[in-house]
């Protein structure tokens, strides 16, 4: 990139760059007679000095009122063509900034797609986030500005100098009189006030790491009390942050003083000069208002110019700075990630390793002189002790990172010139801990067969015009083409027709990494769009038909599910969800905070139940003080009426102390609502309270009725209401299939109603339909909604899903139980047979069933063979890396 933000302007702005420069220059005539007019009105128009009425005007005669007219409105028309200039000029200056800014972020965030590996070691993401994001903003409005501000704004401070020298020389002298003082002091100042803002910049970058460092460390501070120390920390870097700021604000604000100052002396010299002149007779009055008005316009240039200089200095430090973090040494080119070759080459051969070094950032050499060869369809395993060089071996052949020296093969291949296209897709690799990105499973798992649109997606009427619209700011800024609503996935690469046969793959590939029981699960736990997919909506509702005759069928089974019926109350239901009868959807009607929420209050009240929600909340409140009195937090009854934790105790006994059963009309707002929040969290038959009584069941039943038929328009698809006879898409596809709760009190009730379900499940051939929801499964930040194991489970399935030539593991599976491992190991190995697979292993005893084995030590291979040739102890082989 360039260094200079004034030659990256340029490069891909120079026709913009002209554009606004000529804008700039046809404005200037129309100024200068825009600072003429006053003169003229007052001179001509109004005082009749010189002229004599009527005149004549292209053949018309005018007389003074109408002269005086005719001047007023070309003073108006002046005025609209100068601002319209500006707003042109502005208009323009903004959109191509916008463009600027654009690209800019683009080709830097291009740039972090290229780093070496070993940058990320030094540069953490609270680093580099900030300077794509929030350092670069102010680039934007500058870069728009760039040549625009000086040429626009100097230009019409000329014009206003030059119309005050024609006017009168000595006036001339006296407008700009000070302006040299300014222009001496201010860059000074500004120079101190530049090195201290790219003192800030710098500051706040660390304040960013160490944000970012708390964020992901946070189990570490939680389990090692570390809390304090991090504050003092953080206020640490707050207070060198506020000093930098606090003498960057008096510079500042002396500048100001300055600016402000010198420019309020300058009508001190005009009226002073300029009024003895004109009572001298030497000025005419005119001339005197109109050198004042055109010294009035000068001060909005002056300061805009003034104002330019600082954003030109903040602008230039934040360029060179960021440019200068995204320059690293080893950065491959632009052209490995997008050369794209005419026919993709399959591996065949030999991967050859040529005297490879490698030395990681501080200089310690990982690989040295190392030579390698096997065959591109073996399974080789690469064991060593730690410090041996194995990790490095896998992320060199991998091409994760370049080697410092040396050659390497696959075949006729000379991977380190290969493109990204090659090597991305005949290879893959995962190392011990691989990285699931913020999106669904299924997205997780397919993102290695998204490499280029494969099939562009068809546009329509407006949609076509938003689609050109953004291909040709596309191409105006240096962006990307590619449709992100295409289809990307590479049905050829996975070796695979269709999406529906990618789909029957996915979850083949998911058993294979013991992942598949685990997305069936999530795929219970998801719901779906009935609309998007009405065909599992369907299967899902013959699924609960079948459900419920089987727990018909069964008297054993029967009364351990309780089913949504419109007409009854249902006991293992809480209060809120009866009175619903339906899930919430958004925030309208939060299940914790129903009692504040006013329809459902006007329901209540319709329904004669204030006063009893009230009374039943004090109940409930009263019985769980008494019966929590002297337990420890641990104990199972906070478990089994979890509506009261062991913190909210304290208020309630504090509560009901404050306030007897027949005057709780007296209640404060806040209690009177914690109160009767209570009972909409009451199960009748697991809490047995023996507070919500048949009658009050009736009740909430009928105003359940209320509820539904005069919900409000603005609350109309708040809830998502229990039929038995339709898909609810608020809700999961387990509870879907329940249409019910589990019944409290009947013994293993929870895993048999699941055996049930299971065998409708089973009966109906539910499992690869569910699972293939589970994909849909949004996994969080870095797959937090998953476990470590879930997570390395499902960065293997992506590898292996792509159908690579070679598949290359950095003890991906070291993490696993040894069954687990153990169990993964053997269909891995099956399902590379006859393709490569390297796999750097910590045991001898795991490569029995492989090729050919590396053994390094120190960065060099010690001895290759067989498993049985080098390692004909077995078990008791590991003490020779050990010794090696």
């Amino acid at each position: 990139m360039e260094h200079s933000i004034y030659k990256y302007i340029l490069q891909h702005s120079k026709k913009q760059q002209v554009i606004l420069t000529i804008m700039a220059i046809l404005s200037f005539p129309f100024l200068y007679v825009y600072l003429q007019i006053p003169a003229i009105i007052i001179d001509k128009a109004i005082s009749a000095k010189d002229i004599s009425y009527p005149v004549e005007y292209f053949g018309f005669e005018i007389d003074q009122l109408a002269y005086l007219y005719m001047m007023v409105g070309v003073f108006l028309l002046l005025v609209i063509i100068n601002q319209g200039f500006k707003y042109i000029i502005n208009v323009y200056q903004g959109i191509s900034g916008e463009r600027m800014l654009r690209r800019l972020r683009f080709q830097l965030y291009s740039r972090i797609l290229r780093f070496p590996m070993p940058t990320f070691k030094k540069k953490s993401p609270g680093e580099i986030i900030p300077m794509i994001t929030a350092e670069v903003e102010p680039l934007g409005g500058f870069i728009g500005e760039a040549f625009a501000v000086p040429i626009f704004q100097g230009g019409y401070l000329l014009v206003i100098i030059s119309f005050l020298i024609i006017q009168n020389w000595i006036m001339a002298v006296a407008a700009i009189a000070l302006y040299p003082l300014q222009a001496y002091f201010i860059p000074k100042l500004q120079k101190k006030v530049n090195l201290l803002g790219k003192q800030r910049v710098k500051l706040v970058r660390v304040l960013s790491d160490q944000i970012g460092e708390t964020v992901n460390g946070a189990e570490e501070v939680h389990s090692h009390d570390g809390s304090n120390f991090l504050r003092a920390r953080f206020s640490n870097q707050l207070d060198s942050i506020y000093t930098v700021r606090y003498r960057i604000y008096i510079l500042k604000f002396i500048v100001k003083f300055l600016n402000n100052f010198i420019q309020q002396l300058g009508p001190f010299f005009f009226y002073g000069i300029g009024g003895t002149m004109v009572i001298n007779g030497t000025l005419e009055i005119g001339v005197l208002v109109a050198a004042i008005g055109a010294h009035k316009e000068m001060a909005a240039p002056w300061k805009e110019l003034l104002a330019y200089y600082q954003r030109r200095e903040d602008a230039r430090i934040k360029y060179e700075q960021v440019v200068e973090q995204f320059e690293p040494a080893g950065m491959r080119d632009e052209s490995n990630q997008l050369e794209e070759p005419e026919v993709l080459p399959t591996l065949d051969g030999e991967m050859v390793g040529s005297n490879i070094v490698l030395a990681d950032d501080t200089g310690s050499t990982l690989l040295e002189g190392l030579n390698v060869r096997f065959g591109l369809k073996e399974r080789v395993a690469i064991v060593g002790p730690a410090g041996s060089g194995r990790e490095a071996l896998t992320r060199v052949l991998a091409r994760i990172i370049d080697p410092d020296r040396g050659n390497l093969t696959a075949g006729s291949i000379d991977l380190t010139q290969a493109p990204e296209a090659i090597v991305g897709r005949r290879f893959a690799y995962v190392g011990q801990h691989g990285y699931v990105f913020n999106s669904t499973l299924g997205d997780n798992l397919f993102f290695g067969l998204k490499h280029r649109p494969l099939q562009e997606s068809t546009y329509e009427g407006a949609d076509k015009a938003r689609r050109e619209l953004y291909i040709s700011e596309a191409k105006l800024t240096g962006n990307s083409v590619d449709d992100m609503n295409a289809n990307w996935l590479d049905y050829d690469l996975a070796c695979v027709k269709d999406s529906h046969s990618l789909d029957v793959r996915a979850l083949d590939v998911l058993a294979m990494v013991d992942l598949s029981e685990d997305v069936y699960q999530l795929g219970l736990r998801s719901a779906i769009d009935p609309l998007e997919f009405p065909e599992a909506a369907e299967l899902i509702l013959a699924a609960r038909r079948r459900f419920f005759e089987k727990i018909e069928s069964d008297p054993s089974l029967k009364n351990m599910i309780e089913a949504f019926e419109r007409d009854s109350y249902n006991t293992n239901a809480t209060l809120a969800e009866n009175l619903l009868f339906g899930t919430p959807v958004g925030t309208a009607f939060d299940l914790d905070r129903m009692a504040e929420n006013s329809y459902v209050q006007k329901i209540i009240e319709d329904a004669d139940l204030t006063e009893t929600f009230l009374r039943m909340g004090y109940q409930v409140a009263s019985l769980m003080v008494e019966l929590f009195a002297g337990l420890p937090p641990d104990h199972e009854f906070f478990q089994l009426y979890g509506f009261i934790s062991s913190d909210d105790l304290p208020e309630y006994q504090a509560m009901n102390s404050r306030i007897d059963w027949d005057h709780l009309d007296q209640l404060r707002e806040e209690d009177r609502l914690r109160f009767m929040s209570l009972p909409f969290k009451v199960i009748p038959s697991r809490h047995r309270l023996g507070v919500l009584t048949d009658d009050i069941q009736e009740k909430i039943v009928k105003a359940r009725h209320q509820f539904a038929e005069n919900l409000p328009d603005e609350l109309k698809g708040s809830v998502a209401f229990f039929n038995a006879d339709t898909y609810s898409a608020a809700t999961n596809l387990q509870d879907n299939i329940l249409f019910g709760k589990i019944s409290f009190g009947y013994a293993q009730a929870a895993e048999k109603i699941g055996a049930v379900l299971a065998t409708v499940v089973e009966e109906m051939d539910l499992k690869r339909t569910i699972s293939a929801v589970g994909l849909n499964f949004s996994v969080g930040t870095a797959g937090a909604r998953l476990s470590a194991v879930q997570r390395q489970k499902l960065c293997l399935a992506r590898a292996i899903i792509k159908h690579p030539d070679m598949l290359i593991l950095n003890q991906a599976t070291s993490s696993f139980d040894a069954a687990t491992e153990q169990r993964l190991m053997k269909n891995i190995l099956q399902e590379f047979k006859g393709r490569g697979l390297v796999w750097s292993l910590d045991h001898a005893d795991k490569t029995m069933n492989f090729d050919q084995v590396l053994v390094l030590k120190s960065g060099k291979i010690q001895e290759m063979g067989s498993p049985e040739k080098l390692f004909p102890g077995g078990v008791e082989s590991d003490e020779m890396l050990s010794n090696a």
